[in-house]
């Protein structure tokens, strides 16, 4: 029985997943993906989706929706993950409070402490009504994500 879906790879596509399983990193489930789509290719061993199941330990239905994904959507957008069209939470903070938190953080902290904590700079957002309530946990991953590290050239040694 003729497949609904057929997986006719590139060569240079080919080349491609040789490379990413030769060597390099990727996430387990994308690599999964990879050797399904390896395995499924009408120009190479063109294994049934029985047999790919059994070699990978999935599901039938996931070498199928793998095909499916890989005609309908192409192959780079078919080994990655979707991105949501709708995100299944709100961000709290918009880019203006978000520029309002990192100005507050780098300025002097109140008077009486030596520096900001993550609480305080919580209190103060709601205390200046830029936002009606806010944790100290979401005002922690703002900063994360704002400040990193140096890197190693810019650090000095001293010897």
């Amino acid at each position: 029985m003729r497949k609904r879906f057929e997986v006719k790879l590139t060569a240079q596509q080919r080349k491609e997943l040789k490379k990413a399983f030769r060597g390099g990193r990727a996430p387990v489930l994308e690599l999964r993906r990879l050797q399904i789509l390896m395995m499924s290719d009408i120009n190479g061993p063109a294994l049934s989706d029985a047999a790919i199941s059994e070699n990978l330990g999935c599901s039938e239905s996931t070498v199928v929706n793998m095909r499916r994904r890989f005609v309908k959507r192409g192959f780079e957008d078919c080994i990655k993950r979707k991105k949501q069209d709708k995100p299944s939470r709100k961000k709290v903070l918009d880019g203006h409070s978000e520029a309002r938190l990192i100005a507050l953080a780098c300025s002097n902290p109140p008077e009486g402490r030596s520096k900001w904590t993550l609480r305080l700079l919580a209190d103060r957002l709601v205390e200046l009504e830029i936002i009606d309530s806010l944790s100290h946990e979401t005002v922690r991953s703002v900063l994360k994500k704002r400040f990193k590290a140096p890197s190693k050239e810019k650090l000095v040694h001293s010897s």
